[in-house]
């Protein structure tokens, strides 16, 4: 008996015609530190059972085989516009489309995965953002994107699934000096560690506010914390403190159905 696929989804992103989940680890092929919906064609996984994995998210939905794109993210603030399957996975963190029965999708295992759309000019996004990515600008490019292809900004929803929360991610010095060389204000999403001279980063809080500031109409935070829920999400931070050699990914997709 085919185990249900574990997803989750946003009330911002529910519209007539637009499909979209935060998968998360239950439901697929594969086994061990992997289990079991792996979505990582990067970790060292078997590709057999992460071919699976996206084919059973792709089915639930609604989508036809290898109509899900899923780029080769790179911590960039790139975003391109796709109209049909790739044959190599371009290098870029955010995609947009407005072509139906195709569909987006990131991966994440700590980093932001954010699903978009403009339920009335029919455009959707995802995007990976990391910390990196969302300091570089990956969330005003996808949006970006999307107004160029059709989308209005002040139309435009937003959600970010499953992501490291403030109460597990601990920075260094160095890290801090650096937003706060760019923004006084970003002071705000830094609260001191335990440990002296560390800090612990709100990225959830970050992204919303950029996302805020763009002027989007809306913006859903699940509010789930992949390291502080190894039963439910792939964390790589966590596995790097359990000393695991490699770890899974969840995925974020969005499509648009006829």
């Amino acid at each position: 008996m085919t185990q249900l696929l574990s997803s989750l989804q946003a009330r911002i992103l529910e519209h007539a015609g637009i499909a979209h989940a935060f998968f998360a680890r239950e439901g697929g092929v594969s086994s061990g530190i992997y289990a079991s919906l792996n979505g990582g064609v990067g970790s060292k996984d078997d590709p057999d059972a992460v071919a699976e994995n996206r084919r059973r998210m792709e089915t639930s939905l609604g989508l036809e085989a290898g109509r899900l794109l899923v780029p080769y993210q790179i911590h960039s603030s790139e975003a391109l516009i796709v109209a049909e399957p790739f044959v190599e996975r371009p290098r870029c963190d955010g995609l947009v489309t407005t072509k139906l029965g195709l569909g987006l999708g990131v991966t994440g295992a700590d980093c932001g995965i954010l699903l978009f759309c403009d339920p009335q000019a029919r455009v959707i996004g995802a995007c990976h953002a990391g910390w990196k990515g969302a300091f570089d600008g990956i969330l005003e490019a996808t949006l970006a994107a999307m107004e160029k292809a059709g989308a209005r900004r002040d139309v435009i929803h937003a959600a970010l699934g499953p992501t490291i929360g403030p109460q597990s991610y601990e920075v260094g010095p160095e890290f801090f000096a650096r937003f706060h060389a760019v923004a006084q204000e970003h002071v705000r999403f830094f609260m001191p560690s335990v440990r002296s001279g560390y800090f612990m980063f709100d990225l959830p809080g970050f992204i919303g506010w950029r996302l805020d500031r763009a002027g989007i109409a809306g913006f859903e935070n699940l509010g789930l914390d992949t390291y502080a829920d190894a039963a439910r999400f792939y964390s790589y931070r966590r596995s790097i403190h359990r000393q695991e050699p490699d770890y899974g990914r969840q995925i974020a997709a969005i499509a648009l159905l006829p």
